[in-house]
């Protein structure tokens, strides 16, 4: 346990008594030969534990999401832990299923997805910069590619390919917007083809995506293999496959591939694995980390990113169609502070007692309520409590829900870590006693793109409609001729707002979606619909967090959170 004083994250952190990698493991009951150390306190876990354990019952499987996040913050990720260490205080064997952080928002702004307070997963400066490497190596497979693809149009281009239409780009881990659109092939014929192309951030790359849907080696590089990265001429894809790229991809992913174990503050067993862009991807953690984790455990929290609009839709309509998961129960985040700022309250002016616009912010919050009840799941809202929240605000949150039946609780877990959480787990236990979910996805994958976007715009949005540019309107044409309107839809847009216009807090209502263009992800198995102005490659602020980091001379990090 560590000393209960409130300090910053990598102080609180820092303290921990983290036992070694080999006792998580062995409270896991995973054999010698199942788990590899990565130093002491972490490990990758053999993708053969679940061919071991194929006939073992599945925990029950807890989803954390939230309200739409606001520069107020939400905490999903603490809650999302403390709830974890919440159920094992209360006897229970629970695992926590995360993603992984990205090193962009990491140096930019937004910070890691560690957890926070006394509700972190450790070590916390490993995780938040290189962890096991798995980034790194999605960068280098992505990067291969690009050489690839480049080469082969350098070595007399017999696919046919045209340069304009090479929709692949490479990929950096950091936020860098000026290498959002470059000029490659510049110095003549020796140095390949002269062409127009860019950088994303690693985790929009389609090889995290693929890596996190992906159920073992085999269906990873079959997933590789289909992914589309470029366009003939004549207007036919251009597939991983047919530069024979598929194996070699595969052979960088291999370690990637296996699911990290590390641990809570309070020695929770934690599976961290995979990370994709919440935005451009369905903003989960791998697959098979929740598979495993379902198989080792009574009891399985994880979450989606962002607000359930995006995360747990994308989560329930893509990954658990998937990946056949089937939810118990959702935890849906909220804070006072962020539903005041859905009421119309300036950030600078969050500390004040509001009753009145926390009143009007709730809306925002029966939103995703209705989301989540028509995924046939049953829900609990939980409070995260703030210090600059009040009892009257607190008590107008509780009030609300009760009179409409909607089981609330406050969760503390950040200040008291799995002692703070124990109201709310008991709710989530009870939750999952008296109501048998019956989770079903949103849309049936046979209708057309149009009415999947249809029916998330007006179920899940709470819009009206939905409009197309001409360019997508023509690639909808595309995909239809190829077979492909039949995938699954991942919608890019805001996570501020259920709109696709972030300044539209609250509850927007009569609004139209408005599909920029789309991006086919062939191998992850969904077609992304652009809105609005979503990046893929995300700038540094003003002040980036990279500033305030350094290393002491003893190797101790500060600044990191």
């Amino acid at each position: 346990m560590v000393e209960k004083r409130i300090g910053s994250d990598i102080e609180i952190a820092q303290q921990a008594a983290m036992k070694p990698i080999g006792e998580i493991a062995a409270q896991l009951s995973l054999s010698e030969q199942e788990w590899m150390p990565y130093g002491h306190y972490k490990a990758k876990l053999s993708i053969d534990i679940l061919e071991r354990l194929k006939d073992a019952p599945d925990g029950q499987l807890i989803l954390v999401t939230s309200i739409n996040p606001t520069p107020a913050g939400e905490g999903k990720s603490t809650v999302t832990v403390g709830l974890g260490q919440a159920l094992n205080r209360l006897g229970k064997r629970a695992i926590i299923a995360l993603r992984e952080p990205s090193l962009g928002p990491n140096m930019g702004l937004k910070g890691g997805a560690a957890g926070g307070g006394y509700s972190q997963v450790v070590p916390m400066d490993e995780l938040n910069l290189h962890f096991t490497g798995d980034i790194h190596a999605i960068t280098t497979a992505n990067n291969l590619l690009s050489a690839l693809i480049d080469n082969h149009l350098h070595q007399g281009n017999a696919l046919g390919i045209d340069p304009r239409r090479v929709v692949w780009k490479r990929a950096v881990d950091l936020n860098d917007r000026a290498l959002r659109q470059i000029t490659i092939g510049l110095g003549g014929p020796a140095n390949g083809i002269l062409r127009e192309d860019g950088f994303q951030i690693t985790v929009a790359s389609e090889i995290m995506a693929v890596l996190c849907l992906a159920n073992g080696l085999d269906d990873l590089r079959e997933r590789l293999g289909r992914m589309v990265v470029a366009w003939t001429w004549d207007q036919r894809p251009v597939q991983v496959s047919d530069l024979g790229a598929q194996g070699a991809l595969t052979l960088l992913l291999k370690d990637a591939l296996n699911p990290n174990l590390i641990q809570t503050l309070e020695n929770t067993p934690a599976l961290v694995h995979g990370g994709p862009f919440a935005n451009i991807a369905h903003g989960c953690n791998s697959l098979l980390a929740t598979r495993m984790a379902l198989k080792l455990g009574d009891y399985v929290v994880t979450e989606a990113g962002f607000g359930a609009d995006l995360g747990a839709e994308k989560f329930l309509d893509i990954k658990a169609r998937m990946g056949g998961l089937s939810p118990k129960a959702v935890v849906i985040v909220a804070t006072a502070r962020a539903l005041k700022m859905h009421g119309g309250v300036a950030r600078d002016q969050l500390g004040y007692e509001d009753v009145e616009a926390l009143a009007r912010g709730m809306e925002n919050l029966e939103k995703h309520i209705e989301t989540i009840k028509a995924f046939g799941l049953p829900f609990v809202v939980a409070i995260n409590r703030f210090t600059s929240d009040t009892e009257d605000e607190l008590a107008f949150i509780n009030s609300w829900c009760d009179a409409r039946d909607y089981p609330v609780a406050e969760s503390r877990v950040w200040s008291e870590g799995g002692a703070g959480g124990e109201t709310l787990a008991k709710e989530v236990l009870a939750l999952i006693k008296q109501h048998k979910g019956h989770y079903r996805p949103l849309y049936d994958t046979a209708a057309s793109i149009e009415d999947k976007l249809q029916t998330l715009v007006t179920r899940v949005y709470g819009g009206k409609g939905v409009e197309f540019s001409s360019k997508a309107a023509k690639q909808l044409a595309d995909f239809k001729r190829l077979g492909w309107d039949r995938l699954c839809v991942c919608v890019a847009k805001t996570q501020y707002s259920l709109s696709d216009d972030p300044t539209l807090l609250g509850r927007p209502s009569d609004f139209v979606l408005h599909v920029r263009e789309f991006q086919v992800s062939l191998g992850a198995g969904f077609i992304a619909a652009l809105t609005g102005n979503v990046m893929t490659m995300p700038g540094l602020p003003k002040r980036p967090a990279a500033l305030d980091m350094d290393v002491l001379p003893d190797g101790r990090v500060t600044g990191l959170f």
